[in-house]
């Protein structure tokens, strides 16, 4: 890990890490599998460490995160910084849903970092989350760290309980939006947004 990295502190301790691996112990035997077999010995330790990592967004500083990475820059066009991969645990049944966050804004007299909004989206990612929750939390953040004149958040996400269990939709995407300020109550704003979010680079060139 580089110093510029954001390491958390530890979602669980060393007592909590015990009680998730005894859990998965008994979810093994409870499905039939013979725990001390060579191939699952480590494996409660291996998910307690695991959820350790996947977690790590509840203890997640804003403040360290930011780092002092607002600017008083003189801009007023919209910032849009999409196609952040993120993956996220669906809180209903435990299991991944993960995609892409593409999130926009109409700066007043400040704006963000560049590396700063993906480093949002994975703090809210890293939590036992909804697609629909996450979207609104990461657009309700950035409207009240930079107080700016709109913001625009669209996810888009395949989510694992639809596709491995369930109705079992190989090819099913959820998309969610959530759109605050001028992205909201202007359409030509709303249609940029959705504009620069669905050119591909080549496009652009």
């Amino acid at each position: 890990m580089t110093s510029t990295e954001i390491r958390p502190p530890s979602v669980l301790s060393e007592e909590c890490k015990e009680v998730v691996a005894n859990a998965v112990r008994h979810i093994l035997a409870a499905v039939g599998e013979d725990v001390e077999r060579d191939g699952l010995q480590r494996t409660p330790e291996r998910v307690a460490r695991m959820y350790d990592e996947l977690l790590e967004g509840y203890l997640t500083d804003p403040e360290e995160l930011l780092n002092n990475a607002l600017f008083d820059v003189e801009y007023d066009q919209m910032v849009v910084v999409k196609d952040i991969e993120f993956y996220s645990m669906c809180e209903h049944h435990m299991i991944p849903f993960f995609g892409y966050a593409h999130v926009g804004y109409l700066p007043t007299d400040k704006v963000i970092g560049l590396s700063k909004i993906p480093r949002l989206v994975e703090m809210f990612a890293r939590r036992l989350q909804v697609q629909e929750r996450m979207t609104h939390q990461v657009a309700e953040f950035l409207g009240n760290l930079i107080n700016p004149r709109g913001v625009g958040v669209v996810i888009e996400a395949t989510h694992l309980c639809a596709v491995m269990r369930g109705v079992k939709k190989h090819h099913t995407k959820m998309v969610t939006s959530a759109m605050v300020g001028e992205f909201r109550e202007n359409v030509t704003t709303r249609d940029e947004f959705m504009a620069h979010i669905r050119h591909q680079a080549g496009n652009l060139l």
